[in-house]
């Protein structure tokens, strides 16, 4: 079966797409410089898998280390989530933001061309649609100007990635468009664990449930939207786990550039979410209202039917299944993984 080089592999969504690689008897070779995560997720990944991936500790932009890993492992495809990935902090840090996210992504196409490895699989964002002119988004939908540098740095990779196509049609580079992951592995054992104050909703959530924070702020209450405040389209970890799996199987050494949303179709709003949260944890959740913030958008939720249709894709896991999961794995694991 295919070795596939995840990078940022011990990550909220890649370590999730390591197990579910695992359950349909593919191998991941982990590829992490924790700058975003700990080591002891390999300890869970184990604990869940029953196998121990292999994990080299290092940059995406460090080339050496990435001729090293391709001559080592017998690579046959690799899944890139590597990246800075906080909105608000790429308005504030918008070169370092680049420098991880389009250069890191060079370095690791070119390592790849070096290695004759052809299959490529994009964590993208669906932030590349900016403000979208119109709800449920598709894949053909303009994508000229993301809101933010963070996806900006997306938006230029898939440029980058369509360019190279052009020159490389024997290639097989697909771009998923993720929404709004949310939820933890239904063990309590695996979740999202940010490094110091979320920037998304759901984490931030189970945070004020579990008592690290005061309150919620929910940023403006005045959008066009049924209650006011802002709706998104959320996923499931396991199902997003699940789209990478499927695009893995369906496109590998497919040439060409595939391009698909991985969304539920189905917009929450942030109110929506903390009542759904409050029903899992048992509580009212405290919250205030706040001004808005710079680059959010209105609503913002997907139309998944071409990942369905071309890759026997969909989201099954529900509004419920996502905030019970998220709180079950809070709960058990107040501080996120263990410093080790």
């Amino acid at each position: 079966m295919l070795r596939v080089l995840v990078t940022g592999g011990t990550g909220y969504i890649g370590s999730h797409t390591c197990l579910q690689l695992m359950a349909a008897g593919m191998t991941p070779v982990l590829l992490d410089n924790f700058c975003n995560s700990k080591p002891s997720v390999l300890t869970r990944l184990t604990e869940l898998s029953g196998n121990t991936p292999k994990l080299y500790q290092g940059d995406i932009r460090d080339a050496a280390l990435l001729d090293r890993i391709f001559a080592e492992e017998a690579i046959d495809a690799v899944i890139h989530f590597a990246g800075l990935k906080a909105v608000g902090e790429s308005v504030q840090k918008p070169l370092e933001y680049y420098e991880n996210n389009v250069a890191g992504t060079l370095t690791l196409l070119q390592a790849m061309r070096r290695a004759d490895v052809k299959t490529f699989i994009f964590s993208s964002s669906a932030t590349v649609y900016g403000d979208p002119h119109a709800v449920p988004i598709r894949e053909d939908f303009p994508t000229l100007q993301a809101t933010n540098p963070y996806g900006q740095s997306k938006l230029t990779v898939e440029l980058i990635v369509k360019d190279f196509a052009k020159a490389a049609p024997d290639w097989s580079l697909t771009l998923l468009r993720y929404f709004n992951p949310v939820g933890a592995h239904p063990s309590g054992r695996m979740g999202e664990d940010p490094q110091g104050i979320p920037n998304n909703l759901m984490p931030y959530i189970a945070q004020v449930a579990v008592g690290r924070r005061e309150h919620l702020s929910v940023f403006g209450d005045d959008y066009p939207t049924p209650d006011g405040t802002g709706v998104r389209d959320y996923i499931h970890v396991m199902d997003l786990a699940d789209g990478h799996v499927a695009a893995l199987q369906v496109k590998y050494g497919q040439p060409g550039v595939h391009i698909y949303n991985l969304g539920t179709g189905q917009g929450y709003s942030v109110l929506d979410m903390l009542k759904a949260f409050s029903a899992a944890c048992g509580r009212e959740l405290p919250y205030v209202i706040a001004p808005r913030r710079a680059g959010d958008v209105a609503e913002c939720w997907s139309d998944p039917a071409k990942a369905t249709s071309e890759l026997h894709w969909q989201a099954k896991r529900s509004l419920a299944d996502m905030t019970a999961d998220t709180w079950r794995w809070q709960s058990m694991n107040p501080q996120g993984y263990p410093a080790e």
